[in-house]
């Protein structure tokens, strides 16, 4: 137990020990700065420095186009024209189906297992359609609300505009 007590003290004392860091001009030893220093202080300010630095550094690239140059991070162009891309694939698998429809329905008139007085396109395009549940066009209780507070929110603007002349309308 001793030993450790003295081991601390040591250590106690040469962090908190004053010292003195002189930079001097070589040419002519005269002295520049002088700064008393403890090792505490030393590591207090290189910790702060190092935490500054980085904080810095991570909102200079969090915050500005640099975060573009880090792997894992897309550019909003990218972002952008992926959106695009998908809503015209989508946009041309629908165009798709309708042709697939419409090509499988000349095929069977071609073949005669239909007869041509019946044959539509639009039918033929509407068949193609997908059907949406009615159960997902319900609306949500949240949308309920919503509509509600918009219908009360209109209602009571409407009730505090000022009614417009018909001359303040012509002047418009």
């Amino acid at each position: 137990m001793p030993k450790k007590k003295l081991k601390r003290r040591k250590i106690k004392e040469n962090l908190f020990n004053k010292r003195r860091l002189i930079i001097l001009n070589e040419d002519t030893f005269e002295e520049t700065f002088s700064f008393k220093l403890t090792l505490m202080n030393v590591f207090i300010f290189a910790t702060l420095g190092a935490v500054i630095i980085i904080t810095v550094t991570t909102f200079i690239i969090a915050f500005t186009p640099l975060r573009e140059f880090i792997p894992g991070y897309s550019s909003s162009k990218l972002k952008k024209d992926a959106t695009e891309l998908a809503l015209k694939s989508d946009s041309l698998t629908t165009a798709l189906k309708k042709n697939e429809a419409y090509i499988l329905s000349i095929k069977k008139v071609l073949i005669g297992q239909l007869e041509y007085a019946k044959f539509n396109k639009d039918s033929i395009l509407a068949s193609s359609d997908e059907l949406v549940e009615p159960e997902l066009l319900k609306a949500s209780k949240e949308e309920l609300e919503l509509r509600k507070e918009v219908s009360e929110e209109e209602k009571t603007t409407l009730l505090t505009k000022k009614p417009v002349s018909k001359k303040e309308k012509n002047k418009k």
